[in-house]
């Protein structure tokens, strides 16, 4: 089990692909099951039983040496007001001990012995074993602070998100982990110091961004006059809960007070006096390509990401035909609504038209969420029809708080807890309405929430007899091809019945083939950032401020906005396959639980297991 991937998914489950590990329950409970598997006696074993235990021996292990995982998955233990270790160092114990698991599976397990779903598991393991050797000249790439994401965020977002407390002693863990962020935010600075030395560090217009999040939770009590600050608002509203008495909670209170300004405030005056001396020296190169060795650099990530071999010229050419298409589709929405004009003008008409957008005040944001809800709760009275398996996990909608909103994504979404301490969670980000147009809100909430990742991740960590690793890991092009596919299906079912919205479907499935064309674009073919932006804003129906952002996450993060339609089209690829082959035995709930009922795959993976499912049928 790599403790490299538990890190970072705990870094980034609540920006990015948002994955969220099982419980501390699941976890003793599978590590319960292995141990008396092996106390029956190992010559006892299959060489499948034999495996399992050791997938979750590795799981355990890595779990060890990660504080937050274990936050995480809900462990409460003497690491609890720890943080990770940060270090160059660790992160190369962690990539040898990876290496040595790699070698071990290969040398003590017969794949041949193995039954159907463990050699799946032995696979899986291979693959991420593989891809970290491969990627491990890269290790120290990466843009360390950005504006999507990085420990300046991180750190208030996973002390309010996840550390819970329900006694003192927990609070003492909270106020513990105040007073490690020196140390912790710390090494990440000298992490992207090392970094900008080596030539590996964001364009210009990053730092303004950093530095603005990060005077943000500096902003309020107790490090100015005024409201409480995020953080400590946080922790406020968790000690007021405890059943101690008010002493006890006003000296909690002062202790973290105290941790703030000793070592949460002078952490991030020392990044904000790095990030600035650092974009004083940035440039306005924006692409990977500038980057020491960029273009191998970017083809890795291309492959990371994709799961697939494609050039960055197959994709950028896979967009332009991709973008071509959905435009014809959205002139026959246009001519159906009665539109006269074209295409550019109509985007004009849905970007600023008052009617598509509800008003940018807490009414209107109230509205927004109550309207998500309403799709969810909509679209889950109609499961039956194309699912067999469907989660146990229950969702909510929640808009992304006020310290992060501004730099955040569009939307996202956050994984439950297996025990059921956490429901599952879709982030709206209703920061400037503009960019929530009431015509996308069907789509979004299909993808983020229900038939999307909702479905998709809360499957995955419900699923029986699967080692942890495949419970909590996931693949982008997987992950996100579903929830992009999952935009598409409800029209199948006669939802998008109005015709605006059925075009805000198509937006959505828009953007995204743009992003194959604007992300290869930056990084392969040295398009500039006003270029790419300039692109969207011509081909796209989305607000200015819509693409700005989006050019800036995907300049910061090489090759991730590829993922979706290239997962999403070989999704629909392998249900094409299996309608031509099967006809009428063709079972679509059925192709669905085998997308679904084996977690994340690579998509080469995924369409093995499409094949075998036909091949049954046969």
């Amino acid at each position: 089990m790599s403790l490299k991937s538990l890190a970072a998914s705990a870094a980034l489950c609540a920006l990015l692909t948002a994955c969220t590990p099982p419980a501390n329950q699941a976890a003793n409970e599978a590590a319960g099951k292995s141990q008396a598997a092996v106390n029956a006696g190992e010559n006892q074993q299959t060489e499948s039983e034999k495996l399992n235990a050791w997938f979750q021996e590795r799981f355990d292990e890595a779990i060890a040496r990660s504080p937050m995982s274990k936050t995480f998955i809900g462990i409460r233990d003497e690491d609890y007001g720890k943080w990770d270790d940060p270090s160059l160092a660790r992160a190369q114990e962690d990539h040898d001990i990876e290496m040595a698991e790699l070698a071990q599976l290969r040398a003590d397990f017969d794949y041949d012995a193995l039954d159907d779903g463990t050699k799946l598991s032995y696979r899986l393991f291979e693959f991420n074993g593989e891809r970290a050797k491969t990627g491990w000249r890269f290790h120290d790439y990466g843009y360390i602070f950005n504006q999507m994401f990085g420990t300046h965020s991180s750190i208030p977002a996973f002390l309010i998100n996840q550390h819970r407390i329900g006694s003192e002693e927990h609070a003492r863990a909270y106020i513990s982990r105040l007073n490690g962020v020196g140390d912790y935010l710390g090494g990440q600075v000298q992490n992207a110091t090392r970094r900008f030395e080596n030539g590996i560090y964001p364009p210009k217009f990053v730092y303004a961004r950093v530095l603005d999040a990060s005077k943000n939770v500096l902003r309020g009590a107790p490090f100015e006059d005024g409201a409480d600050s995020p953080i400590l608002a946080d922790f406020r509203g968790k000690v007021d809960k405890l059943e101690i008495d008010d002493t006890a909670k006003a000296a909690l209170i002062a202790d973290a007070e105290a941790a703030m300004l000793g070592s949460v405030k002078p952490a991030y005056e020392s990044l904000m006096a790095e990030m600035t001396r650092q974009g004083a020296a940035a440039g306005e190169d924006d692409g990977a390509w500038k980057l020491p060795d960029g273009a191998t650099y970017y083809e890795d990530r291309l492959k990371a990401m994709t799961t697939t071999n494609m050039t960055a010229k197959e994709i950028h050419d896979l967009g332009l035909s991709e973008v071509a298409r959905i435009h014809d589709e959205m002139r026959t929405i246009m001519q159906t609504v009665g539109f006269k004009g074209n295409l550019q003008e109509f985007f004009t008409f849905m970007r600023d038209d008052p009617q598509f957008y509800y008003p940018d005040d807490d009414e209107g944001r109230a509205a927004y969420l109550t309207e998500a809800v309403n799709i969810i709760d909509t679209m889950r009275g109609r499961l039956d029809e194309i699912f067999i398996t469907k989660p146990g996990a229950e969702i909510i909608v929640k808009a992304v708080e006020p310290f992060r909103e501004a730099t955040a994504g569009k939307a996202f979404y956050q994984r439950p807890a297996l025990d059921g301490s956490r429901p599952g969670t879709y982030y709206a980000n209703l920061y400037r309405m503009e960019s929530m147009p009431t015509y996308q809100a069907e789509a979004l909430a299909y993808h983020e929430g229900i038939p999307g990742h909702h479905m998709q991740g809360s499957i995955a960590q419900e699923l029986e007899n699967v080692p942890m690793f495949r419970k909590l890991g996931g693949y982008t092009a997987y992950s996100e091809g579903w929830g992009l596919y999952s935009e598409f299906v409800p029209k199948e079912m006669g939802f998008y019945a109005d015709p605006y919205s059925d075009f805000g479907r198509l937006a959505m499935e828009l953007w995204r083939a743009a992003r194959l064309v604007v992300d290869t674009g930056l990084h392969d073919k040295r398009w500039s950032r006003q270029q790419a932006i300039d692109y969207l804003s011509e081909n796209t129906p989305n607000s200015l401020s819509d693409a700005t952002n989006a050019i800036e996450r995907y300049i910061v993060m090489p090759g991730q906005a590829t993922a979706y339609k290239i997962g999403m089209l070989e999704i629909q690829r392998l249900r094409a396959r299996a309608e031509d082959k099967l006809g009428e035995e063709f079972d679509l709930r059925e192709y669905h639980d085998v997308v679904l009922a084996n977690g994340a795959v690579p998509l080469a993976v995924l369409g093995e297991l499409v094949d075998e499912w036909i091949a049954s049928k046969g």
